[in-house]
């Protein structure tokens, strides 16, 4: 529809404060794409952690030392053998923190893709690993303690700092190298950050 100039009367700061509106509405999930990650080394531990904060909200995944994951699920009723498979997977602690989206941001776990090369690594599913697992123990207690040590499948996260971490397995060999890159919604937006050259725990 077209206007004649009689018909509306806008000064010209008024109009450039209105076409900046509309570009910042439309590019506001793409306001962060020169935000760096940071990378940082535990000075006991030696272990890893890349993280990086956009859109709001914080992600970060770090490196679990191979005896303390195993440790971990010793402890909680599995024998060596039975995790082995699990802990040389490559498996990262993994949190995800709404800081300033006052909607709640949502995120879900099949949203978490990796590659090598860029070539996609299709991760290894909780029901997955609960499946395999379950062919080697029966006990409930050791399978209940697996499935809430990972991380979400599925979760809102409400506006004020809710924040939730779970152990993720990528998959990958020890000392393998990629690339990671995580999706969430915010207000029907697709809010997409990158963590490059994460490396699995040697």
């Amino acid at each position: 529809m077209l206007f004649k100039k009689s018909q509306i009367s806008l000064s010209p700061i008024v109009f450039a404060f209105i076409v900046i509106s509309i570009i910042t509405s439309l590019v506001s999930l793409n306001a962060y794409a020169d935000v760096k990650q940071s990378v940082s080394t535990n000075s006991d531990s030696g272990s890893k952690t890349w993280e990086i904060s956009a859109y709001g909200a914080n992600f970060l995944m770090r490196q679990i030392p191979l005896d303390q994951l195993k440790a971990f699920y010793i402890s909680r009723g599995f024998s060596l053998d039975q995790i082995e498979p699990y802990t040389l997977s490559c498996v990262f602690m993994t949190v995800l923190r709404n800081d300033t989206v006052s909607s709640g941001l949502h995120f879900k776990r099949e949203n978490l893709t990796v590659s090598q090369g860029g070539k996609s690594h299709p991760l290894i599913s909780v029901e997955d690993w609960l499946e395999r697992l379950s062919k080697v123990t029966d006990k409930n207690s050791a399978l209940i303690a697996f499935r809430w040590a990972q991380f979400p499948i599925d979760q809102v996260f409400e506006p004020g700092g809710d924040w939730n971490q779970g152990m993720i397995s990528v998959g990958l060999p020890p000392e393998s190298k990629f690339d990671a890159e995580v999706k969430w919604d915010i207000e029907g937006k697709t809010a997409t950050i990158k963590l490059l050259g994460v490396e699995c725990v040697k």
